[in-house]
């Protein structure tokens, strides 16, 4: 069951600055990412301006702004996929799903993030779709991945 973000933001003290990045992290926890709601609800609670919050929360990687796809495509970019040509591998998902690295479909079927490492280095390049490792791959591959997931749902 999902907590609503009411009782998110109870679990924390009022005015307590400390709580900012644990509430932030169990928001998004719970729903994925942080919209303009969760942003000026938590700034109220613990007494910042909204757009503080906004600017502490977009300097750490960890944190979203656009709700996740059905399927989220994650591109490894990191220095071994970057050496096995995971640049033009992010390039063509983008390509093929017309969207750019940090975007969510319209139809929210889709999104794409690139990644520092996966941790998957002797596979590379790697790109890994809602959990599931693509290792690996090559261009030729993108548009058959792609269509497979098109094809699901």
């Amino acid at each position: 069951m999902q907590a609503s973000l009411d009782e998110i933001i109870s679990r924390y003290k009022a005015g307590s600055r400390e709580s900012l990045l644990p509430l932030l992290q169990d928001i998004q926890i719970e729903f994925g990412y942080l919209n303009e709601e969760a942003i000026l609800r938590v700034g109220q609670h613990i007494k910042l301006p909204s757009s503080k919050v906004y600017g502490i929360a977009t300097f750490y990687d960890q944190f979203r702004f656009v709700q996740k796809g059905k399927f989220h495509f994650k591109v490894c970019r990191g220095t071994s996929c970057h050496m096995h040509g995971s640049l033009s591998i992010l390039r063509e998902v983008e390509r093929v799903l017309n969207l750019k690295e940090g975007q969510t479909s319209r139809d929210g079927r889709f999104s794409l993030e690139a990644v520092s490492c996966m941790g998957a280095c002797g596979s590379a390049p790697v790109m890994n779709v809602n959990g599931e490792f693509k290792t690996a791959i090559a261009i030729q591959d993108i548009a058959q991945i792609i269509n497979f997931y098109r094809s699901t749902i």
